[in-house]
């Protein structure tokens, strides 16, 4: 099968298309996976398991935030504990249909396009914790809250992200409607001031 020249120089610009989303998608995904891998090794190395620490400047903030050494067995934030496998096995769903869909998602939404990278660092972060030690480091302790770590927050700020998106696409569209009635509404006062003007 042949192809003439304007169509491989279609696929190539759409594969090269592609290639850039998923360059931005694992790079986003790539330094919060990082940095959340780094964190939860110095937390390891450095921080007794259950124990706590602050630098002496930041002593006051104890009773409302501080770095611990913690596991989780459960979802984000330690919930549903006792669940490292069914958890390992959704973590592995939900980043195949990050990269499944990402190449779907339009070209000017950014705000889905971030959200999906937060998302799948998340889901990566602690589905590499899960299958290396059959359990996720937490370490961020801030009040009553339950003990998070990088991924666990990348997650949660993803979601934000796609509820900005959606508030934005939403407030968008509206405006184009509102412009578009206008448009219609002065179409039609020019239209009625014609026939006046021929009936004349």
């Amino acid at each position: 099968m042949r192809y003439n020249r304007r169509t491989i120089l279609k696929m190539r610009c759409i594969l090269n298309s592609k290639v850039k989303d998923y360059l931005i998608l694992l790079g986003v995904a790539g330094i919060v996976v990082a940095l959340d891998q780094w964190t939860k090794w110095l937390v390891r190395e450095n921080i007794e398991f259950g124990g706590m620490w602050l630098p002496e400047s930041l002593s006051w903030l104890n009773p409302y935030a501080r770095i611990v050494h913690w596991y989780n067995s459960g979802a984000a934030f330690g919930m549903f504990q006792n669940g490292n496998l069914v958890f390992t096995i959704l973590a592995f769903i939900v980043i195949g249909a990050i990269i499944y869909y990402f190449p779907h998602v339009e070209g000017d939404d950014w705000t889905l396009k971030l959200a999906m990278g937060l998302q799948l660092a998340g889901a990566s972060g602690n589905l590499i914790d899960r299958l290396m030690m059959g359990k996720v480091t937490d370490f961020i302790s801030v009040g009553t809250f339950p003990v998070f770590n990088v991924a666990d927050a990348s997650i949660t700020v993803g979601v934000f992200v796609l509820l900005l998106g959606v508030w934005l696409k939403e407030r968008s569209e509206k405006k184009k409607n509102i412009e578009q009635g206008s448009a219609v509404n002065d179409q039609s006062s020019v239209s009625n001031e014609q026939s006046k003007v021929n009936s004349e």
